[in-house]
């Protein structure tokens, strides 16, 4: 893994100007003769409760924005949990490389060999 990747990914992440969570969705009355629509609404959960936000047209441009903007920072925090996932599994792997079971059971048996002749000495 590169360390610029990651470095590229942060960046890209704080570049986001505009986030919202959230599912959009038109709806209209069909009752209402002459009501023009359609009309938008912006469903999330928090705290465990879905809430419900009415969207103005004026609003529309932004809320669309912003919730791309969330999907994209989704994306980009998903790519960056992959590479350090990936470093932390290459550092793990190179760990076991370094030093196998048997080496490292010798090494015990030694620093209990020392440890019992400096304490032989001591006496």
């Amino acid at each position: 893994m590169n360390p610029t990747d990651k470095s590229r990914l942060l960046q890209q992440i704080a570049a986001i100007a505009a986030m919202e969570r959230g599912k959009l969705s038109a709806y209209s009355f069909k009752e209402r003769p002459g009501v023009s629509g359609p009309y938008h609404k912006l469903q999330y959960w928090r705290d465990g409760k879905n809430h419900t936000r009415y969207v103005s047209a004026e609003e529309l441009p932004a809320v669309e924005a912003a919730l791309a903007g969330h999907a994209h920072y989704r994306q980009l925090t998903e790519q960056y949990a992959d590479l350090i996932i990936e470093e932390t599994r290459q550092n793990i792997a190179g760990v076991k490389k370094e030093c196998p079971p048997k080496i490292r059971l010798a090494q015990a048996e030694e620093i209990q060999r020392l440890i019992a002749s400096f304490q032989a000495e001591e006496l």
